[in-house]
């Protein structure tokens, strides 16, 4: 008499392993995370080890170098776009979007790679300064070159004459692209320090 095992070899087959003790799992010790199954145990385990390392991220920040390094970046991003705007004469203000970027990149770079809420605010600060800053240079790039054009002695300097002048330079001709601009620079400001978060824990 024939002893049909197909059943047992199915079970054998189907039978699934703890991708990090290798133990073999149940039903009721199973958790699906990342694409691979853990234990229960195994699962909570890395699941607080991950949750330390995040923690850490947002600890021990030492400000003052974090806001030297978002300086030094919003100060590259802002002679970019104006050094840009004096080459080609033409104000591009899709290259004002690097601001957002290399401020926030800075401000990781000089405290390790930290993040926090902290440098999330530190960046979008930083961001807009310079922002408003790049949109003077280049403004007064444009308008200091019509002078010439008219024969006119005047030129607007840096550092401007008067605040009255600076708020006049920076805000002239500003359209919807700038806001748009300016969104933009805000967002990766925003986004790039952000701390990271846990997914809830699965069921």
């Amino acid at each position: 008499m024939m002893v049909d095992t197909s059943n047992d070899a199915t079970l054998l087959e189907s039978e699934e392993t703890c991708a990090e003790c290798s133990k073999t799992l149940t039903s009721n010790d199973r958790v699906l995370s990342g694409g691979r199954t853990f234990c229960r145990s195994c699962y909570a385990s890395l699941r607080a080890e991950l949750q330390r390392a995040i923690s850490t991220q947002s600890q021990d920040i030492n400000y003052g170098t974090a806001a030297f390094g978002a300086i030094l970046g919003g100060v590259v991003g802002a002679l970019a776009w104006w050094g840009f705007t004096v080459l080609t004469h033409i104000s591009f203000g899709l290259v004002a979007v690097a601001i957002g970027f290399l401020v926030a990149k800075g401000a990781m770079a000089f405290t390790g790679g930290k993040r926090s809420t902290g440098l999330q605010i530190l960046s979008i600060v930083v961001s807009l300064a310079s922002y408003v800053c790049a949109s003077y240079l280049v403004n007064m790039t444009f308008i200091n070159r019509s002078l010439a054009e008219r024969g006119d002695t005047f030129r607007v300097g840096f550092p401007p004459q008067s605040l009255d002048l600076f708020f006049k330079v920076v805000t002239a001709n500003v359209g919807l692209m700038d806001i748009a601009f300016l969104a933009i620079v805000i967002f990766e400001a925003w986004r790039i320090p952000k701390p990271f978060v846990i997914p809830r824990e699965a069921a």
